[in-house]
């Protein structure tokens, strides 16, 4: 209940108690009425309006006090004006008028006033005497007496029980009533009146036998009715001799003419007649009044859409229509009669002897769904299945999707509909609510929506508050409503097939380890920390607190239900609720999912109190019973494959998380009780028993991926043995569970390739410990090499069986999946037999020898895996990044894999991927090759086959994004590293793999920038190794530095123009870069050199270093591992520690040690990369590279100076602004890393001021920018800030690439630049011999501008005319000259402009018309 006020209370307690009053909907005590204001004419209504219209108008201008729409400044205390009176407004007053005789004039005596007075006429009104009976007093009349009262509509108007019965009573008398002396004529009229009707009938104009707005009364005549009539009549027969057009032109000056407020108020009239007036079907034409005044139904409709704009978020999801509005309408059901009464009311009911129609609507039968109009936005509406209903099926009202809510015409719930009803009290509404969202949830994650809906589903729902529904529902105490509850957020959270996808990548080479599932980050800018001191700064844990649940939940939904305490509530269902089977399994798959989060989260799983206590208890038992039914009715006590997956994604956010659930959760004895004992022996079901079985194998799989639970490995030795024996036993092409065998074969091959790998590190673990002398270093694992030596032959004997099979069709698909794991096992296996004291080189090269003969040879001929092979391009994601299917709904705060429908369409997961075979079969070439130096030659066949080389080319002309599909990116870029490096194997010694080293090369390039964070070792590797190769760059060993000079040489002679010597020197730098290769190379990898951390722990997750992983939870995916520019990183680095962004001066006195050296090899690569790998780096913007280069001339003041460096860059600025470039180089776009070009270019034109000393190359560099395509900014920053560079920017036409048309057209219309051109000309600042180029530049522009016959501004003109007057009177005639006869600039001319001999005729009547004088003579003149 409602507290009242007390004086006590504070302003934010009188507004919380304000807010949870408007909340609770309860009638206020006491009601602000408006009066309406006489002198702004709003009287006269509640007369004429009745009790009715003042309802309304009361309800539409109620006083609503809203707090939070007051204005954040105080209103200012200026009085407002006081208020006039129209009255006294109208009168007319003078000021030397005498004040006595104006007061006399207007006061004039009463008698004025009342002989203004004029009484009503009476003289048709009944006279009705009180009627005469014989007794004292009236009869007692009780009213459940039959004739005790007559009905309202004969009554008339809202009348009192006692009224309505001395009516019935004088009725019964046979007397008038004296309330209907002049009422029958206003009952019986029609349901328009002739003003309406005039303005609204679109055909014929309907016969109304009487008016409906007037009565007659007070007018001076005897029969009032009776004249009343004869009018209506008379304007009813001049409708008939009108034409419609007429009517229609009628209709538009009354409305003009009319006051809105009186048009409104004659509506109102009509609108209040309408119940007792004759029904729609009986009026002319059939129609009802709305479909016959159109102009009603514009101002009705307009203020409806107006509404439906400012809905809430949940409706902001909206259908998009394909059909045509229907032309007729359907009409107006009449209106509801006591006749049509499904029940007939009794006198003894009380007050049902009123008929209201209005609210008898609802009982009507639904009108058909109405098609509306297809360009228009409509609401989506759901059926309880989560399906969209279109919005012109009529369904059958017993499906229950009919409500009374917006459009009851219209089936299903939107999403609005459905948060109110999820908030029902009724428990039913409640859950079918929450079962609807969970649905609709489901068929968004799959993307069944995004065809037919605009906008995310799932973002709408989420900014609408879906979570905190959700949480609140989670906390009810009906298990129905609970269990909705949680199946919704298991809807939202979890991505059924995103983790089957997970599953079945889990034998992949590093299929085991997983990026988190974070969203991408945010940058947040905190204007209070700015000014805080670095101490005084809080910390990020700090912020994450202070934070709101709304704002963590909006950022990352997972941290936002970690805030709201969703572990515990979880804990409690589990735990108290002991819900239904399919609760459970939502409970533990949501679990999972938070898991996969980050390593703080499943951090979080782990310390919840006695959560985990409750899984391991409950469904992961040491005993249990076996269920009396395939389905029982409840879990607990049951082993759930589920909870096994939940501990093994916990294993897999760490090395300590492992260690938590092997030691102190007792994990370690479920696997042994678990995996000791045959699948048939479980008592279990088959299915659940083979997927718990396989669960087990891969959590003891991830924990031997740590070193950890390898004394299980000893003690379940002969089981594994026996289950080895029994795979082909188990693979039945006939078993219905095949898919579920053969996923736990996958899994017990992955735990055997762990713990071989484990077992290898023992021997180096235990020569660490004696050598480590006090120094941390990891235990060796229980399990030694001697222990997985036995397990080889078996193993191989299977592969060779599965390699037989391919035959088979219809064992040819269960050995396509087995045979990648088989292979990696195998790699596995010789990787650490190199690398043991045991290592017996002949027989393993003997060994190898025949496994190449006999296994990997015959695999990688057979037609099978040939035809593979084939889709090789059509299933890379790096190759279909732009052609990709359309991702299901993304949603920033909750990221997912996209991996619905995964099965059904070509990708790199699909069952006819090509890539987990080529992978792992890539992978053991590599160690076999590696070991085995001559049996690389015979796999020349994999890089030269036909699929192979168009997946390379494909791969080195795309460019892939981080989308939604980046997860899977890392699995692809694991088979373009592998054949790289078997391609620098073969390089070297086999020439038909050597033609194709470019590609190679080119490959290697583009995978760079591509790697992702947790591939640091292969960034590193392929540096080392192949970009830097001589072998992979083959131009420079086969004339390309020759054929580079050949190409200088004719485009020489094709432009017939001197260039400067140090342009045509490309190819001896060329040359000079080749030799500096691994010099190059050394100086990139010393800037990588912080990567180093991050590459040691990527070599020991590749290299099977167990022992030394501390997760297998991947950093996470904030972006690649490189930057796409990182050739430009040696340059960048040195400018971030010399160099400032203001230019002009350094931040140290002299440039480190080496530091010339570093940017030579930089420009080095650069210069061949532009040469030869031009395609490497197209990611890089034109307008990107130039300002990267840029840093030449910032980071010192001599440095661009030096020879080397002067060549180098004088190579690449050519390269930069040859022709075909030049288009593409694009300075208006900010390029990645700036906020703005002009920043820069400011930055240097203060160098080139300070420390230039006129040089050619800084010369051109600053004159790039001032082409006229770019922006005139930075054209009014060197002719308004920096005209001191002017003196000495001697860049010639032939020492600069770029044609001077470039400069000077279009011309110039920037009117501030053209008085700087003339001022700084006419001044003397700007001279031919000073700046050549900028020279003609600004004659150019100032001469097009002075002559030019375009009409412009009068400033413009005045402009021109001002220049043209101020250039004839010049003293410099040269100056004059060259101002007035400039023609064209001209490169090949010695003061590079033509000029004409005499001024053109239209040129000379321009200047006489502007001097007023003979200038046609004037003819050029020598300087």
């Amino acid at each position: 209940m409602l507290r009242r006020p007390k004086p006590s209370d504070s302003e934010a307690d009188l507004l919380r108690e304000q807010q949870q009053f408007l909340t609770s909907g309860a009638p206020s005590a006491a009601n602000v009425i408006r009066r309406p204001d006489k002198r702004r004419g709003e009287a006269g209504e509640a007369g004429e309006g009745g009790g009715e219209q003042n309802g309304e108008d009361e309800g539409r201008q109620r006083d609503v006090v809203s707090i939070e729409d007051l204005p954040d400044q105080l209103p200012s205390l200026t009085p407002a004006p006081p208020k006039k009176s129209r009255f006294k407004a109208s009168r007319v007053t003078f000021e030397d008028e005498d004040p006595e005789a104006r007061l006399d004039r207007h006061d004039t005596h009463i008698s004025a006033v009342l002989s203004r007075i004029v009484e009503r006429d009476t003289s048709s009104t009944p006279i009705s005497l009180p009627a005469f009976t014989g007794m004292a007093f009236p009869k007692v009349v009780h009213r459940t007496e039959n004739s005790s009262q007559v009905p309202l509509s004969s009554a008339g108007g809202k009348k009192s029980i006692f009224a309505r019965q001395i009516a019935a009573q004088r009725l019964k008398e046979g007397k008038t009533p004296l309330h209907c002396a002049a009422e029958p004529t206003e009952q019986n009229l029609p349901p328009e009146s002739s003003m309406d009707t005039d303005l609204c009938d679109d055909a014929e104009p309907p016969l109304v036998s009487a008016p409906r707005l007037v009565s007659g009364q007070g007018l001076r005549v005897p029969d009032s009715s009776g004249e009343t009539l004869r009018i209506h009549t008379e304007n009813q027969a001049r409708l008939q001799t009108m034409s419609q057009s007429e009517i229609q032109e009628e209709q538009n000056k009354l409305l003009t003419h009319l006051d809105p407020r009186l048009v409104e108020f004659v509506r109102s009239r009509k609108a209040q007649s309408v119940p007792s007036s004759a029904p729609p079907s009986k009026q002319p034409g059939g129609k009802s009044s709305k479909e016959r005044c159109p102009l009603e139904n514009v101002s009705r409709e307009s203020g409806f859409s107006a509404a439906a704009v400012l809905s809430q978020k949940a409706q902001e999801v909206e259908m998009e229509g394909t059909e045509e509005e229907e032309e007729g309408k359907l009409p107006t059901p009449p209106a509801m009669m006591e006749e049509d009464l499904p029940v007939k009311p009794q006198k003894e009911w009380v007050h049902m002897d009123k008929l209201e129609p209005e609210k008898l609507e609802w009982m009507r039968d639904l009108p058909a769904p109405k098609r509306k109009g297809t360009r228009k936005e409509m609401q989506a509406r759901f059926d309880f299945t989560g399906s969209l209903i279109p919005p012109t099926e009529d369904l059958p009202t017993h499906l229950g999707l009919h409500h009374h809510g917006e459009e009851p015409e219209r089936a299903g719930y939107s999403l609005q509909e459905l948060f109110l009803l999820s908030r029902s009290q009724v428990i039913q509404q409640r859950s079918l609510a929450l079962s609807t969202l969970a649905n609709i949830l489901s068929k968004a994650c799959a993307g069944k929506y995004q065809p037919v809906l605009k906008g995310s589903v799932t973002s709408t729902l989420l900014d609408a508050g879906l979570l905190f529904l959700l949480r609140f529902a989670l906390d009810d105490s009906v298990e129905g409503v609970m269990s909705a509850a949680v199946h919704a957020l298991k809807t939202l959270l979890v991505c059924a097939e995103d983790e089957e996808c997970l599953d079945f990548t889990f034998s992949w080479f590093r299929g085991l380890a997983s990026f988190p599932l974070l969203p991408s980050p945010q940058e947040e800018q905190d204007e209070e920390d700015e000014v805080l001191d670095e101490i005084m700064k809080e910390t990020a844990k700090e912020k994450e607190e202070r934070k709101s649940d709304h704002d963590v939940a909006r950022q990352d939904v997972i941290k936002g239900l970690l805030k709201m305490k969703l572990l515990p509530r979880l804990r409690y269902i589990l735990e108290v609720f002991r819900p239904s089977p399919r609760i459970v399994q939502d409970v533990l798959s949501i679990l999972t999912r938070i898991a996969r989060h980050s390593s703080s989260s499943a951090t979080q799983v782990l310390d919840c109190p006695r959560l985990m206590e409750t899984v391991m208890s409950e469904f992961l038992p040491t005993s249990w019973k076996a269920p009396s039914s395939p389905l029982p009715l409840s879990v607990y006590g049951l082993p759930q494959a589920s909870a096994m997956k939940l501990l093994r994604v916990l294993a897999t956010s760490g090395r300590h998380a492992c260690a938590r659930l092997l030691n102190s959760l007792g994990v370690r004895e479920r696997l042994s009780c678990l995996l000791s004992a045959e699948v048939s022996e479980l008592l279990l079901e088959p299915s659940e028993a083979l997927r718990i079985t396989t669960e087990a194998y891969r959590l003891w799989a991830v924990a031997a991926a740590y070193g950890q639970a390898c004394n299980l490995y000893i003690d379940l030795y002969s089981a594994l043995v026996k289950e080895l024996q029994s795979v082909h036993r188990a693979l039945n092409p006939s078993d219905h569970l095949l898919p579920l065998q053969l996923q736990r074969v996958l899994a017990l091959l992955s735990l055997l390739t762990q713990v071989t790998h484990t077992a290898g590190c023992h021997q180096e673990l235990q020569a660490g410990m004696v050598s480590s002398q006090g120094e941390e270093c990891p235990p060796p694992p229980p399990v030694s090499w001697g222990h997985v030596t036995g397990l080889q032959t078996s193993l191989l004997g299977h592969l060779k069986g599965f390699v037989n099979s391919l035959e088979n069709p219809v064992q040819k698909d269960s050995s396509l999946t087995l045979i990648p794991a088989y292979l990696v096992y195998l790699e596995a296996y010789y990787h650490q037999l190199s690398r043991q004291n045991c290592f017996k080189p002949v027989e393993t090269l003997q060994e190898l020898e025949q496994l190449t003969s006999e296994v990997l040879f015959p695999l990688f001929s057979h037609h099978v895996v040939q035809d593979l092979m084939r889709n090789l391009r059509s299933s890379s994601v790096v190759c279909n990044a732009q052609s990709s299917h359309q991702g299901p709904e993304t949603t920033p705060s909750l990221p997912g894999l996209a991996c619905p429908g995964w099965r059904d369409r070509p990708g790199l997961v699909g069952p006819s991927s090509p890539f987990p075979l080529l992978t792992s079969l890539s992978l053991l070439l590599q160690t076999v090759t590696g070991i085995h130096k001559g049996l690389s030659c015979k796999f020349s066949g994999l890089l030269l086959s036909e699929p192979v080389i168009v997946y390379l080319r494909s791969c080195s002309q795309a460019t892939p994004t981080l989308s939604h599909t980046r997860w899977l990116l890392r699995h692809e870029h694991h088979l373009l590293y592998l054949l790289l490096r078997l391609a620098h194997r073969l390089v070297p010694c086999d020439v038909e793999v050597a033609k194709h080293a470019s590609l190679y090369h080119q490959v290697a390039l583009v995978l760079l920038p591509w790697l992702l964070p947790g591939s640091e070792y292969l960034a590193h590797e392929l540096l080392s190794t192949i970009i830097f190769s001589k072998d992979f760059i083959s131009e420079g060993h086969s004339g390309g530095p020759e054929a580079v000079e050949l190409g200088e040489l004719k485009l020489h002679e094709e432009t017939h123009h001197h260039t400067s010597p140090s342009l045509q020197t490309v190819g001896a730098l060329l040359r000079e870069a080749c030799v500096q290769l691994p010099s190059i190379r050394g100086c990139f990898l010393t800037h990588l050199a912080h990567l180093e951390s991050s590459v040691l722990v990527s070599r020991d997750v590749f290299l099977g270093r167990n022992p030394w992983i501390n997760s297998h939870l991947l950093p996470e995916l904030t972006g690649p591992t490189l930057p796409s520019d990182w050739p430009f990183l040696p340059l960048l680095s040195l400018y971030e520690r010399t160099g400032v962004p203001d230019g002009g001066a350094l931040a140290v006195e002299e440039l480190p040690h080496g530091a010339l050296q570093m940017v030579t090899h930089c420009l080095q690569w650069l210069l061949l990369l532009e040469v030869w790998r031009e395609e490497a780096l197209k990611v890089i913007p034109p307008g990107a590279k130039l300002a990267r280069l840029s840093c030449v001339f910032l980071c010192s003041s001599d440095l661009f100076l030096e020879r080397p460096v002067q060549k180098l860059t004088w190579g690449l600025f050519r390269l930069l602004t040859r022709r075909s470039r030049l288009d593409s180089l694009d300075l208006n776009v900010p390029p990645p890393g700036l906020a703005s070009f002009l920043d820069l270019y400011s930055a240097l034109l203060a160098q080139y001021e300070a420390v230039s000393f006129g040089d050619r190359l800084f010369g051109c560099w600053v004159l790039l920018p001032l082409q006229r395509r770019y922006s005139a900014t930075m054209r009014l920053a060197v002719f308004g800030e920096h005209m001191g560079m002017l003196r000495s920017l001697g860049v010639t036409l032939e020492q600069l690439s770029i044609p001077v048309e470039r400069f000077t057209s279009p011309p110039e219309d920037s009117l501030p630049l053209l008085r700087l051109y003339f001022r700084s000309l006419v001044t003397g600042t700007l001279k031919l011999r000073w700046c050549p180029i900028l020279y003609v530049v600004a004659l150019s522009h100032v001469n097009s501008f002075i002559f030019s016959q375009d009409a412009a501004a009068q400033e413009v003109e005045a402009a021109r005319h001002n220049m043209l007057r101020k250039i004839y009177y010049l003293t410099d005639e040269a100056l004059r000259n060259h101002l007035l006869l400039f023609r064209l600039p001209q490169q090949n001319s010695e003061s590079g402009f033509d000029v004409y001999e005499q001024l053109p005729p239209i040129r000379a009547k321009r200047l006489e018309s502007v001097l007023g004088l003979q200038a046609a003579g004037m003819s050029k003149e020598t300087e």
